[in-house]
């Protein structure tokens, strides 16, 4: 269940720095493919990651629970009904309180809203905890690519899910 303390919004210009240290704070080997952030930190927004590509989870007291970035997959016209998922992350204090849930939940409405009726992501293999919430938002294996990333001395899949936003599918 969602704590009813959180609230989901579209990210804001000013949202740039608590997010930039979320995504450094809930970087994890399970996740990323890109070595642990370093200072100097990039900025958070730049021209392909735009505010308005965000929907923040946002505690009643202003912090900032967790983000989900949505996104055309591509520039084709002819794959513009998908939306892609390409970052989430949850706060370590906000985990277990169904924050992870409402950012998916609320990714499918806003990519309805744009007019996608395909939702797709990218996770790796090896997380399990993902792949579960995925799969019990009916998201589906479409995928794999095996052993498509080397990460701390291992080959890891890519897999590939996705999930229909028609109403009824």
């Amino acid at each position: 269940m969602t704590d009813p303390t959180i609230s989901i919004r579209i990210a804001l210009p000013g949202d740039e720095e608590p997010l930039g240290e979320l995504d450094r704070d809930t970087w994890s080997p399970l996740h990323a493919v890109a070595p642990r952030p370093q200072p100097p930190f990039d900025p958070f927004f730049d021209s392909t990651h735009r505010p308005q590509d965000f929907l923040v989870a946002q505690a009643e007291d202003g912090r900032l629970a967790g983000y989900v970035r949505i996104v055309p997959p591509t520039r084709l016209a002819c794959n513009t009904h998908v939306r892609q998922i390409q970052g989430l992350a949850v706060a370590e204090w906000a985990r277990g309180r169904g924050v992870g849930r409402a950012l998916l939940r609320a990714a499918c409405d806003e990519a309805r809203r744009q007019g996608a009726t395909r939702l797709t992501l990218r996770v790796l293999g090896h997380n399990a905890p993902a792949r579960a919430l995925y799969a019990s938002e009916g998201f589906v294996v479409e995928g794999v690519l095996p052993g498509e990333f080397f990460l701390q001395g291992r080959y890891v899949d890519d897999v590939l899910m996705g999930r229909s936003l028609l109403t009824g599918d």
